[in-house]
């Protein structure tokens, strides 16, 4: 990929050039370890190509430590932070959101601000209410830089089922006609915890509370409605809702296998994705409920004792450019939507995003309605916690 010449022209006008060239040289020869997630096997080949195209422009490696979970990483840093470890950390890079920004900077673990000193920034809609600067409600203070967006969908087979429910409270009706034919992700997962709060958002009196930390007054009130609902609708889940599948993955495999109906994810292109690579039927489709659905952006932070502070805000930096970010949304790429705000695109770029290529199973932004916000971070182990108190035997 070369830089267009656009970007090259932008950077010369750029008054923290300067800087910018010092962070460049520092970050050659440096190998940036970059902590993410790598159950997916399309964003770990997107993330070694990142890797390959970072070493070539500007002579930084990019080694992904592929992670189960997130606070894998974050323990890491805490224990190195214990242990009087304040540089050289062996976390350059993090893939994080919501609980686990939350702690690294409640506690100071972050490396940072540092976001606007990324030229690329200028691409981003950075205001104080804008889903790149507030993570699960929190400020994200220049702390992490925003790098895909994501949507809580549901896939369903077409072929088998004509009507999907379409909303949470519809789940329970659907699952009664359709028993044992839906299910949810284990809760101590994400994405069964983004079942519940999706469902919590539909039914709670007050949707605007879940955006303040949870209170123990707050949490009974919000959530007494969810508890009605999910005792009506755990009989006639999979397996009588005794056991649940332990993630995303599995519950894909068992809607291929046909034991059941509808599986759910964080990103609007799996299923075409998964259809490309004969893990689900071409008759898959996605679905979201009426009144639209969770959405964040995933960012990147970077530890406050990383060894490797320069090369991993050169990798956030790659990451932000625009035909970066054409590359991530091509669905026979990754097909994540950009985190990009279009109005500060110039007419190529914007060309180069409407010129990407579809699929049957890949919705629109159109399609996908509006976006729901994040509980704050609180919510979600407060929500998982009385979860497992009320259902795990």
């Amino acid at each position: 990929m070369k830089l267009s010449l656009v970007f090259a022209l932008s950077l010369l006008a750029t008054p923290a050039l300067a800087d910018w060239q010092q962070t460049l040289d520092a970050a050659r020869g440096q190998t940036v370890y970059w902590n993410a997630w790598g159950g997916d096997a399309r964003t770990n080949a997107f993330i070694a190509w990142v890797g390959e195209q970072t070493k070539a422009h500007y002579g930084v490696s990019v080694v992904q430590a592929k992670l189960s979970d997130t606070a894998e990483a974050v323990t890491r840093v805490i224990s190195e932070k214990a242990a009087g470890q304040d540089e050289g950390g062996s976390v350059d890079l993090i893939w994080i959101n919501g609980p686990n920004f939350l702690a690294m900077k409640e506690q100071g673990l972050l490396h940072g601000p540092f976001v606007a000193d990324l030229p690329n920034a200028r691409y981003l809609d950075l205001g104080p209410t804008s889903p790149a600067s507030v993570d699960f409600t929190v400020t994200v203070d220049g702390m992490e830089s925003p790098w895909r967006l994501a949507r809580f969908v549901f896939s369903y087979d077409s072929a088998r089922v004509a009507e999907p429910p379409r909303t949470m409270a519809g789940f329970v009706d659907w699952a009664a006609a359709n028993p044992g034919r839906v299910t949810h992700p284990d809760p101590s997962n994400f994405m069964g915890a983004t079942f519940l709060k999706q469902a919590l958002i539909e039914l709670t009196p007050d949707a605007s509370a879940l955006q303040q930390p949870v209170t123990d007054a707050a949490f009974d009130a919000a959530t007494a409605p969810l508890w009605v609902w999910y005792d009506a609708l755990r009989p006639n889940l999979w397996r009588g809702g005794e056991t649940y599948p332990a993630n995303e993955s599995v519950q894909q495999q068992l809607l291929n296998d046909g034991e059941l109906d509808i599986a759910m994810s964080f990103d609007p292109a799996s299923t075409a994705a998964a259809i490309a690579d004969g893990l689900l039927p071409d008759s898959a489709r996605v679905f979201v409920p009426e009144d639209g659905s969770i959405g964040n952006i995933s960012f990147v932070a970077i530890p406050y004792n990383a060894a490797n502070a320069e090369g991993a805000e050169v990798v956030a930096n790659f990451l932000l450019d625009p035909e970066t970010q054409a590359h991530m949304q091509n669905i026979e790429v990754l097909g994540s939507f950009s985190v990009l705000d279009p109005a500060r695109l110039d007419d190529a770029a914007n060309t180069a995003f409407a010129a990407l290529p579809t699929a049957p199973a890949l919705p629109t932004l159109a399609e996908l309605g509006p976006t729901l916000l994040e509980p704050h971070a609180s919510w979600m182990t407060r929500l998982t916690e009385e979860w497992a108190r009320r259902y795990v035997k």
